[in-house]
C-alpha cells in the first residue's frame, strides 16, 4: 500500500473522535422540571444561585445545558483552585503610584465576560474554597466587581457546592456569602437521567413574563412580604445558631429583598406553587419560607367586614384551612366591635359554612362567638341548626374513631 493511501485513511484517533461526536450528539425536549424551572426563574431575576448536591448528580451538566439553551457563553471558574487576589484583582504598579494609585488588574476570564457583554459565570466547588477565597468572592457576588472591572448586566452568576460531608476538604460557607445566594437543593430524577442518557434532555427556557401583569406582580410581592414581616417582625433578621445552618439560606433584609423579587417574577410568569416554594425556602430558609407561603394564601381571603355586611351572599373558600381562617377572622372582627347586628350576621355566616362545608370547622368560632353575647341579645334561630349539625358531626367522628380503634385491635 502506498504512503499516500495510508495518509488518506483516517487514524485511530480520528475514528475515536467520530465516536465521541456521536455520543455527544444529544437533543432537548420541553419537559416539566421543577428544579430547572426554579433555576431559570432565578437566573431571569438576575439573582445569584447556589446549587447544592452530592458529587456526580449532574450540577455541572445542568449548567452547561442551561447556558446552551439560553444562548449564553459559559465561563467556569473552580473557586477552590484560585487565590483571593484572583477575585479581588492583582495590583499593578504604574509609573507613579503616589499620583495614580495602584490599579487592581482583573483575571482574563473576567475581561472576556466584559467584552462579550453577556454570559453565564459558573463558580464551581464553592464549598471547597477556603475562607479567604470566600471573603474575596463577596464583592463579586454582591457588587459584581472583579478588580477594576464591573460585570455587565447581561452576565448571570450560578455556583455549585457539595455538602461538607461529601466535599474534599470542604468548608462551611461563611454567613455573609451564603446570604447572597438563592440556595437550591439539586437532586437527580432517575427518569430524566435515563431519558437523557438515551439522548434527550429537558430543555431550559427562560420564563415567559406577562407584560400586562408586571405592575400587579410588583404590588402583590411588596404587599405579601411587607404584610408578613409586619406580623412577624422577629423574622426580619434571624442568624441561625449552628455553623452549618448559617452556611445555608436564612432571613435578613437582603434575602427578603431577593424573596420579594422572586415572588414578583413568579407571579408575572404564572409559575407553580412548587417552583415558588423552592425559591422562597431557598432564600430565607424552610421555616420562614413556609410561613410566608401560608400567608400568601390568606392575602386574597375575603374581608371580614364585607362578609358581615352580606352574609347571605358570602363566598367562602373551599379549602378547609382557608375557610377556618376566614371564620376566625369574622369572629375576631365581631370581638373588636361587638354589636347585635354584627353578632347575628356572624351566626348567619357560620350557618352558611355548615351548609357548604364540613360542620366541624365552625366548632371553635361558634364557641368563641357564643361568649361574645350580651344579656339583652336574643339567641338567633340559626344556633339551634348549628348545634344539631355540629353534634351530628362529632358523633360521626366518635363512631369513626371507634371503628378505627377496633380495626387496629383486631390486627
Amino acid at each position: 500500500m502506498s504512503s499516500h493511501a495510508l495518509s488518506a485513511s483516517p487514524s485511530r484517533l480520528d475514528v475515536a473522535g467520530d465516536l465521541l461526536t456521536l455520543l455527544r450528539d444529544t437533543s432537548t425536549e420541553p419537559r416539566p422540571d421543577v428544579q430547572l424551572e426554579a433555576l431559570t426563574l432565578a437566573v431571569a431575576a438576575d439573582l445569584p444561585v447556589l446549587l447544592w448536591g452530592e458529587p456526580g448528580i449532574g450540577k455541572t451538566a445542568a449548567l452547561n445545558q442551561l447556558a446552551a439553551s439560553l444562548g449564553l457563553p459559559l465561563t467556569t471558574v473552580i473557586a477552590s483552585v484560585h487565590e483571593p487576589s484572583d477575585f479581588s484583582g492583582l495590583p499593578v504598579v504604574g509609573d507613579d503610584p503616589a499620583e495614580q494609585g495602584v490599579p487592581m488588574a482583573p483575571p482574563d476570564w473576567a475581561v472576556r465576560l466584559v467584552r462579550a457583554g453577556r454570559g453565564l459565570l459558573f463558580l464551581d466547588e464553592l464549598s471547597t474554597a477556603p475562607p479567604a477565597v470566600q471573603a474575596a468572592l463577596l464583592r463579586l457576588v454582591l457588587e459584581r466587581r472583579i478588580g477594576a472591572l464591573r460585570l455587565p448586566p447581561g452576565v448571570r452568576i450560578v455556583a455549585a457546592a457539595n455538602p461538607r460531608a461529601s466535599a474534599a476538604d470542604g468548608w462551611e460557607l461563611s454567613p455573609p456569602l451564603a446570604n447572597r445566594f438563592v440556595h437550591l437543593n439539586w437532586t437527580h430524577d432517575p427518569e430524566v437521567v435515563v431519558r437523557g442518557l438515551g439522548g434527550t434532555w429537558p430543555r431550559a427556557t427562560l420564563p415567559r413574563l406577562d407584560p400586562g401583569k408586571l405592575t400587579e406582580a410588583v404590588a402583590f410581592a411588596r404587599r405579601a412580604v411587607c404584610a408578613f414581616l409586619t406580623a412577624r417582625p422577629a423574622l426580619v433578621h434571624r442568624l441561625p445558631d449552628g455553623e452549618t445552618r448559617r452556611g445555608g439560606p436564612w432571613p435578613s433584609p437582603r434575602s427578603w429583598d431577593m424573596t420579594l423579587t422572586l415572588i414578583a417574577f413568579a407571579t408575572a410568569a404564572g409559575s407553580s406553587r412548587d417552583i415558588l416554594s423552592l425559591l422562597v425556602r431557598g432564600t430565607v430558609g424552610d421555616g420562614p419560607g413556609l410561613e410566608l407561603l401560608a400567608s400568601l394564601d390568606r392575602l386574597d381571603l375575603p374581608d371580614p367586614e364585607t362578609l358581615l355586611a352580606d352574609p347571605a351572599g358570602a363566598e367562602l373558600p373551599e379549602r378547609g384551612d382557608l375557610r377556618q381562617a376566614v371564620l376566625d377572622a369574622v369572629v375576631a372582627a365581631v370581638r373588636a366591635r361587638p354589636e347585635r347586628s354584627r353578632w347575628d350576621a356572624a351566626w348567619a355566616l357560620l350557618a352558611r359554612a355548615v351548609d357548604t362545608g364540613a360542620p366541624d370547622l365552625v366548632v371553635v368560632p361558634a364557641t368563641t362567638l357564643a361568649t361574645l353575647r350580651r344579656e339583652d341579645w336574643e339567641v338567633p334561630v340559626t344556633i339551634e341548626r348549628l348545634t344539631s349539625a355540629v353534634a351530628l358531626s362529632r358523633r360521626a367522628d366518635r363512631v369513626a374513631a371507634r371503628v378505627t380503634a377496633g380495626a387496629a385491635a383486631g390486627r
